[in-house]
């Protein structure tokens, strides 16, 4: 199976074919991830709450961000690797965007970043376009506005915030971003944007309208348990798992079961 591309992602909008995502932070999970078929891994700063035991994502570095993208790409021989840029990495300016986003390609192996913004951000988004660094977009409930925010909120449920976000989607296309990530939006506003734009739209907690759909691996597989948000679903549950075998293992080690004649040397 090839590399998939972004010209992938746009073919699989025009025919109608559903993108699959998930986040992946290291190179066991990524491998799995790939191996399973998924089109493409955000390696986002979620990491620091799924990984990092941190509260939100704000703490989370850029060098962090390039160390995890790094084992990522090592990993991901067919699926896309989308690095996520952190908090204060972009914001301060337009250059230092640009020297940040470039090292998830030149020293990460990624084929995009992810920014969160759209309005705000657009400056920012045609200039990587314009140094040939793929974007994928963020709007809706963006993790590094917490505080402004007020929490973690559902996004455009009145008319005039529904209104601000699609204006924010087609801002964001017509700067230049290749795809939109659209996160804890009512579905139906989901479904506007979806088809208004002419590149696709990933959704996370925004329906089944969207072009395609992410989830964090850590709730897909059961490995956080602090909260599951109302849009993500529990395929299994790796956590009881692994204390099952952990707890087998330190049990053998008490009764003298572990090691054995089979795991000794002669």
């Amino acid at each position: 199976m090839p590399k998939i591309t972004i010209q992938d992602f746009l073919k699989k909008k025009a025919e109608k074919q559903k993108i699959t995502m998930i986040t992946a932070y290291d190179y066991p999970f990524a491998k799995i991830v790939d191996e399973a078929g998924i089109d493409g891994i955000i390696v986002g700063d979620s990491v620091g709450m799924v990984v990092q035991g941190l509260e939100n994502t704000l703490h989370v570095t850029m060098d962090e961000m390039i160390y995890h993208t790094k084992i990522v790409s090592r990993a991901a021989q067919n699926a896309m690797v989308i690095g996520d840029l952190p908090f204060m990495s972009y914001q301060t300016s337009i250059e230092d965007c640009i020297k940040n986003a470039g090292r998830f390609l030149k020293e990460a192996g990624a084929t995009a970043v992810k920014i969160e913004g759209s309005a705000e951000v657009a400056g920012h988004i045609r200039a990587l376009s314009k140094s040939d660094i793929p974007v994928m977009a963020h709007i809706g409930l963006t993790p590094q506005s917490i505080h402004r925010m007020g929490g973690y909120k559902v996004q455009g449920k009145t008319e005039e915030s529904a209104k601000r976000l699609l204006e924010e989607a087609h801002v964001a296309e017509d700067a230049g971003a290749f795809s939109l990530l659209l996160e804890a939006i009512p579905m139906g506003l989901a479904k506007k944007i979806t088809e208004e734009l002419s590149i696709p739209t990933i959704g996370i907690g925004a329906g089944p309208h969207c072009d395609g759909q992410v989830l964090v691996l850590h709730d897909v597989i059961g490995l956080f348990d602090r909260f599951l948000p109302k849009f993500a679903k529990r395929y299994t549950n790796l956590k009881d798992e692994a204390l099952r075998a952990i707890k087998a293992y330190r049990e053998e080690i008490e009764k003298g079961i572990f090691p054995s004649d089979e795991q000794s040397f002669k």
